[in-house]
């Protein structure tokens, strides 16, 4: 897997903090249904949302415990500002969730949705979370994984061949439900459940879905990425083939891997 430009994945999200909330659906879905995964949280003390974003995971906190005291972070400035004026009472901090600038054993539970993904040292920015918590501190997060926009990889990676004669496509890829649990191991937590749910978003065709994913951000970050998804020929050769092969009733999906995870820091 080739790295991921955290300088990118900044300036992307950094970007598009103020429309994001309009096209992350599927974040959104995901930030709720992790907290009530996480919900009731075992033990009283500050939380930490990783990789903030807009703040959803906060607010669906806040929702469920209005005197929560939060702490929010992220490794775009601009996510970080925007979530920050809809919370107030929390504190912000720009971070890396892969070099939290955090005391060891400060936190209750850490939570993060739609985040590490993105990380090229996953087992590292698990080890932070888990450096970060209490004794008996609860980590909950949920991650896409490698089934996500497998039917836009599959059509790229098809175009592209047909068109240039390769055989890789240059969509980012993220990890599988394998890596992520070596990395929960590496990390040292002992993992109370680690499970994978579908979501699928429908698009009118391709260029919306990839409108939407450069509007919320989530942009094709490898530090081996072409200048460009690729050349007019070969995106119109992609969609036609992701119109022939997945469209349903005129819509096109879009399929997301969902990795949910929990998991105690018992040492």
């Amino acid at each position: 897997m080739s790295a991921v430009s955290l300088t990118q994945v900044r300036e992307h999200f950094s970007c598009h903090a103020e429309e994001y909330d309009r096209f992350a659906r599927v974040q959104k879905v995901v930030a709720a249904r992790l907290v009530a995964q996480a919900w009731p949280l075992p033990q009283d003390g500050p939380v930490l949302d990783v990789g903030t974003g807009t703040g959803e995971v906060a607010r669906c906190l806040r929702e469920r415990d209005a005197v929560l005291s939060l702490v929010i972070c992220d490794l775009a400035p601009g996510m970080t500002r925007h979530a920050a004026a809809s919370l107030p009472g929390a504190l912000a901090v720009d971070a890396d969730a892969q070099a939290l600038p955090f005391a060891a054993g400060t936190f209750a539970a850490v939570l993060s949705a739609s985040v590490y993904q993105w990380m090229n040292d996953l087992p590292q920015a698990f080890g932070e979370a888990r450096r970060v918590l209490v004794h008996q501190g609860l980590f909950a997060f949920a991650l896409f994984g490698a089934g996500t926009l497998h039917e836009l990889r599959t059509s790229h990676r098809r175009a592209v061949a047909e068109v240039k004669g390769a055989d890789r496509s240059h969509v980012q890829e993220f990890p599988s439900r394998d890596e992520v649990a070596a990395a929960l191991a590496s990390g040292g937590f002992r993992v109370a459940r680690l499970w994978s749910e579908n979501e699928v978003e429908w698009h009118p065709t391709p260029a919306d879905l990839l409108r939407t994913l450069k509007k919320i951000g989530a942009q094709n970050a490898s530090d081996r990425r072409p200048a460009g998804l690729a050349s007019r020929q070969v995106m119109q050769r992609m969609n036609e083939i992701y119109r022939a092969d997945f469209a349903r009733d005129g819509q096109i999906p879009a399929t997301y891997e969902v990795i949910y995870g929990l998991a105690r820091k018992d040492s």
